[in-house]
């Protein structure tokens, strides 16, 4: 028997087209694929003891007369009998072609199986479930879990009872009653959900689409259909209107709004071409006769000449008491007498007001490729995907009730891609599952049925085409194509254009035609489709293809991909497999090359992405350790407590080892965590540099020469961190560009204004940096120029506007590189200072508040500490002590002893906080150990010096002398090293001193 790839029906081998659709017959191929599909078991009960007290050939005769009703029950549904086993039979639905409404025959076959077998003095049990299988020719058409889930809930059915899986029941729904289930299964771990069905609607569909939402969009769409029928109207004449488009894509809503619109101006009649059954070649005009209130037999007469001729002359005498509409949904599935009637009518009516309003996916045009071609009368849409403003609108009305982070709402409105159904779908799912998001098993009906009515070479080209991705080459798919048979690719892929499966699209590939699927999730579709075997040859073979053929900018992280991917599917199927191990070097090596070429340009999602990748796939320790130092680079721009449970993990590794690699390992736990005596981590570092001298290795002396700075910031030693800064910057420029270029670059600027440089000589600083900055990519030129225009707001050169427009640009590069700690930094300028500058002390504080929040997923003791006790200052200055004192106490419980200007900054809010609560006796000695430790380092920050806090608490103190001294000293020291707008601050402090809190 031949199978029909566009319904499925089976034929004889000798014919040649399907005596069910009419579309040209061809073998069904033999290929094993991946795919979902609905399973039905069906076992009788009480067998036994019907053969104790029933005679051996009645009991043959009846089991023959079971079998045969339930083959004939089985296949009339469209299902496909695997096999027979005593009492217990098994069939499939979807294979070889799959129907979007698998799963409802499937219920629809086990309800009428069930009373059958009753009626003959029999009572079964039924299971039905639905899942993903390897399909294949052979004895055995189908595996999976989803078969073995299907037999143990027809064992669990009672007498009588049909048990239905929870996909099955999602894809049937609209259609059942039922009754939820908890079993316990054997061989499954925990417990299974299962629903027994009560009742089946035998009219309705599985999942009804709703329509009762406002209309989004469509605007020229629904113009164009009123206008058609006010033509009709107008001109008493006939139109036929097809309205195209894939499943999902808002053809029915449409239609319900025009017909909200005609309602009371025309007689409406509504039918649907069936995907299956028996005498359905006029259903969709039996049932439009009969709400017309028409004799179905008046109409169907013995030929279809005869009954185009009858039909056409009662639509006339209808339409001539009221213009009439006509809608037929799914005129895809009408067979052909059923098409030609409908061309009959549109082509022979005369001063009749019919509208013909035909709805159809596009495979209509493979039946029918001239459909309304030619006729003057005819108009025919295609409906696009919503664009992406209108998904949007309808999105936020289908998820209102829905608590979604912007990542998974954009993640469902980037997977509908403008498909109302689908948005819908994936919208009723986030809601069932709390806010998680997969495709529904609705949708991979749809479209696994839309992708099963394509031909074998349409097949290989889709699926060739989807290892690729969702925009893929034509080159491509003709190098993974089979050698035998030969496919015409060019031919089949203007087929699939046709089909609206893909369209051109711009090529990357230079003389190659491109080409992108129509929606990502058809793509996905084929590609799950293929088995995994497949996959992993695919990906390998795509990649040599590229690697022979092709040059792209990020050659090395596609190759990668494809190699990885490669890798994880031969690792799954046989994880000894040698051959695989390779490929996996291969990908490692290729992902660790497209990693050094993020970190060049200071991308650290990427490179965190592809070393973390490159890294699992390296097998041998050594060349693991050759990434180790990029990612730890990366985790800890990153800051956060999982990434130094990773970083600490991956140190240990590192140090395990050669010396230059425990050098190495030495440099990066200064550089993540510089706690401890300056002196002893000074000593530990020139041991590292010796090593890594001896070794020549220029970037760990950049890595050892940042960690140094490190180290010296901690310390409060800004001219000392600043030499180390600039030592790193020469080893760095010597390398190429890292991922640390942009905090060393950073560095320099911060460490020369904390160093003591003076305005002037910042600003040559600048022009230097700007050079090298401006040839390593945007980021390190948004760096500068942040710097500069914060140094010029500073010394009175440039304004609040410009200070603000550069950090804008610096901030949307540093989130597009998911570099979260320099966001910290770079939002502090414009967020404090320049308020401080201002003199607008609340919005100090609010911003003071906001860069402790954005600290808090960066450890504990680095930056946390430090930023509650700016903080709590900033209270102090809006006289919120006790609140202040609040911050001081936990950010003491974090900071660290060695760690001086943390503790400068607590004991003068503690201090501060105390004197305004006129607790003098408690805030003196505070006030005067900061100042003790305060002469031991060498900082000099223009703005919120710790002078400037120590001449606020002493202010609180009553010590105005003090305060004047100190706020004589900032306003000096300032003037001088031309930083003239912060030195009126301080003037202006001076100057109302007496009178300020």
């Amino acid at each position: 028997m031949i199978t029909c790839g566009q319904c499925g029906r089976e034929s004889p081998d000798d014919f040649v087209f399907c005596p069910g659709c009419g579309a040209a017959l061809a073998p069904v191929s033999a290929r094993e694929v991946r795919k979902v599909v609905t399973v039905l078991f069906c076992d009788l009960t009480g067998s036994t003891a019907i053969g104790e007290r029933t005679d051996p050939e009645a009991l043959r005769a009846l089991m023959n007369r079971y079998y045969d009703t339930a083959r004939g029950v089985l296949e009339r549904h469209g299902g496909r009998v695997e096999k027979f086993v005593g009492d217990a039979v098994m069939a499939v639905f979807g294979i070889p072609v799959a129907s979007e409404d698998d799963a409802l025959r499937a219920t629809r076959a086990a309800v009428e199986l069930r009373d059958v077998v009753q009626e003959l003095g029999l009572d079964a049990r039924i299971g039905v479930n639905t899942g993903a299988v390897v399909a294949g020719e052979g004895d055995t058409l189908v595996t999976g879990d989803a078969v073995n889930v299907t037999a143990r809930l027809e064992q669990a059915a009672g007498a009588g009872e049909i048990l239905l899986g929870d996909d099955s029941l999602r894809l049937v729904r609209d259609a059942v009653t039922t009754e939820p289930l908890e079993l316990t299964l054997k061989g499954k771990t925990g417990t299974v959900s299962a629903h027994r069905l009560l009742q089946l609607d035998t009219s309705a569909v599985g999942v009804a689409r709703s329509l009762e939402r406002p209309m989004v969009g469509r605007e020229r769409e629904r113009a164009r259909l009123r206008s058609d029928f006010e033509d009709v109207v107008a001109t008493t004449s006939c139109r036929l209107f097809s309205l195209i488009g894939p499943a999902g894509i808002g053809k029915s809503r449409l239609v319900a709004d025009f017909l909200e619109h005609v309602d009371g101006q025309a007689t409406v009649a509504r039918g649907r071409a069936l995907s299956y059954g028996e005498g359905i070649t006029y259903w969709p005009l039996v049932e439009m006769l009969v709400q017309l209130g028409i004799e179905p037999s008046e109409a169907i007469r013995s030929s279809p000449a005869e009954t185009q001729l009858a039909t056409r002359a009662l639509l006339e005498e209808r339409a001539g008491e009221r213009p009439l509409v006509l809608v037929i949904d799914d005129l895809h599935w009408a067979e052909e007498p059923m098409l030609d009637l409908v061309e009959h009518v549109v082509d022979w009516s005369r001063a009749a007001p019919i509208l013909l309003l035909c709805v159809a996916r596009p495979e209509l045009l493979d039946v029918k490729a001239g459909w309304g071609g030619g006729k003057l009368n005819a108009t025919s849409v295609l409906l696009e995907p919503l664009p992406d403003d209108e998904a949007r609108l309808l999105a936020d009305g289908l998820l209102t009730d829905v608590e979604l982070d912007d990542d998974t709402r954009a993640r469902i409105l980037t997977t509908a891609d403008g498909n109302p159904l689908f948005l819908e779908e994936m919208a009723a799912l986030a809601r069932e599952a709390r806010g998680t998001v997969d495709v529904p098993p609705t949708i991979r009906a749809l479209l696994q049925a839309r992708l099963d009515a394509l031909n074998d070479d349409e097949r290989v080209v889709v699926e060739r085409g989807a290892v690729e991705g969702q925009v893929f080459h034509r080159g491509a798919v003709t190098a993974l194509a089979p050698a035998t048979p030969v496919v015409d690719v060019p031919g089949q892929l203007l087929s699939l254009v046709r089909k609206e499966v893909v369209r051109p699209d711009r090529a990357v590939i230079a003389g190659d035609d491109a080409f992108r699927f129509r929606h990502l999730l058809i793509r996905d579709t084929a590609y799950e489709a293929l088995p995994k075997a497949v996959r992993a040859e695919l990906h390998e073979r795509f990649a040599d293809w590229l690697e022979a053929n092709v040059e792209l900018v990020e050659q090395d992280e596609i190759v990668g991909y494809h190699l990885e991917q490669a890798a994880l599917y031969r690792a799954e199927l046989d994880p000894g497999d040698p051959a695989g191990a390779a490929v996996a070097r291969r990908a490692a090596e290729c992902l660790a090359t497209a990693g050094r070429a993020a970190s060049a340009r200071g991308d650290l999602h990427a490179t965190r992405n592809l070393l973390r990748r490159a890294l699992a796939l390296f097998q041998d320790r050594g060349d693991r350790r050759r990434v180790i130092p990029d990612l730890v680079d990366v985790l800890i721009e990153e800051r956060d407590d999982v990434r130094f449970e990773e970083t600490a993990a991956l140190l240990v590794e590192l140090e395990g080892g050669d010396e230059r690699d425990r050098a190495l390992a030495t440099v990066l736990r200064v550089r993540d965590s510089p706690d401890g005596p300056l002196d002893e981590l000074l000593a530990r570092l020139d041991e590292a540099e010796a090593v890594l001298t001896e070794r020549r290795d220029r970037m760990g002396l950049a890595r050892a020469e940042h960690a140094r700075a490190w180290a010296y910031w901690g310390a409060c030693r800004g001219r000392d961190a600043h030499e180390a800064y600039l030592r790193a910057q020469a080893h760095i420029a010597a390398v190429g560009a890292t991922i640390l270029q942009r905090d060393v670059i950073f560095g320099i600027c911060l460490t020369g204004v904390f160093g003591g440089i003076r305005a002037d000589d910042l600003i040559r600083l600048l022009d230097e940096l700007d050079r090298s900055a401006a040839a390593a990519g945007p980021l390190l030129e948004a760096t500068v120029a942040a710097f500069r225009a914060r140094v010029e707001y500073g010394s009175g050169r440039g304004g609040i506007d410009a200070v603000r427009e550069a950090a804008d640009r610096e901030i949307e590069l540093l989130e597009q590189v998911g570099a979260r700690l320099a966001l910290v930094t770079a939002r502090m300028y414009e967020r404090i200072v320049v308020p401080w500058v201002e003199g607008d002390d609340r919005e100090v504080e609010r911003g003071a508040r906001a860069r402790v929040e954005e600290t808090k997923m960066f450890g504990t003791r680095l930056f946390y500490a430090n930023a509650l006790g700016m903080w709590a200052i900033a209270l102090c200055r809006v006289r919120e002590p006790e609140r202040a004192l609040e911050l001081v106490e936990e950010a003491r419980s974090l900071a660290s002893p060695d760690d001086v200007a943390d503790q400068i900054t607590l004991d003068l809010a503690e201090g501060y906080a105390r004197a305004l609560l006129g607790q003098s006796a408690e805030a003196q000695p505070l006030i005067e150990r900061a100042a003790a430790r305060a002469e031991t380092i060498e900082m000099w920050s223009p703005a919120f010096d710790h002078r400037y806090d120590e001449a606020w608490a002493r202010k609180a103190q009553g010590d105005l002398e003090g305060a004047r001294r100190l706020l004589t000293e900032l306003f000096e020291v300032n003037a001088a090293r031309g930083f003239h707008r912060i030195a009126a601050r301080y003037r202006r402090d001076l100057a109302a001193l007496d009178g300020s809190p």
